[in-house]
């Protein structure tokens, strides 16, 4: 299997959040999976314009470069994505939702009717399931998880995908690779 695991987190201090992603990327990597790590707070990255580029000018790419060319690459060669990060105001960090907004590239801009909802139509044949890891803060409640897990749900659905599920970093590492794999 191949994964991608995408690091939100915005904090070089926040260690504990870090070293549970390692464990679960070692976990993996130790079953004789490929994993592409990405720590997204060291990477360059520019917020996606709205400017439909990726769509019209040069289908499938970013016309502003940056770090999310080779995320992109990894994310359709993967099997699952893993988004990861602390809960900040109810919501993943911005780092993580920057990443997720310049993924609408590998999607085509055409629309197609899925169950009487509008989504678009695939690129590639093949497109990684999902899953949601978070740290919740002091003032994350059961809400704030169930909005933000709806989203992902949704925007899995949009990405031609399903999403696996949705669980606190502090899940043992072992649980987390199991709900991912069912080892």
């Amino acid at each position: 299997m191949k994964y991608t695991i995408l690091n939100g987190n915005n904090s070089e201090e926040n260690q504990s959040f870090d070293e549970h992603l390692n464990e679960l990327l070692e976990y993996l990597k130790s079953k004789g999976n490929e994993v592409f790590y990405h720590e997204l707070r060291k990477l360059n990255l520019l917020y996606c314009t709205g400017c439909w580029g990726c769509w019209v000018k040069t289908p499938g790419e970013c016309l502003f470069p940056d770090d999310t060319i080779q995320i992109r690459k990894d994310i359709i060669r993967s099997d699952k994505v893993i988004f990861a990060s602390p809960m900040i105001l109810g919501f993943p960090s911005a780092l993580l939702k920057m990443v997720q907004d310049k993924l609408i590239a590998l999607v085509h801009p055409y629309i197609e009717l899925v169950d009487n909802e509008c989504h678009h139509f695939k690129r590639y044949d093949h497109y990684p399931e999902i899953a949601l890891v978070y740290q919740r803060a002091e003032d994350t409640d059961e809400d704030d998880i169930e909005i933000v897990t709806n989203i992902y749900r949704r925007f899995a659905l949009n990405f031609k995908s399903k999403l696996i599920f949705s669980k606190d970093i502090n899940e043992p590492t072992k649980e987390l690779a199991n709900a991912l794999n069912h080892y």
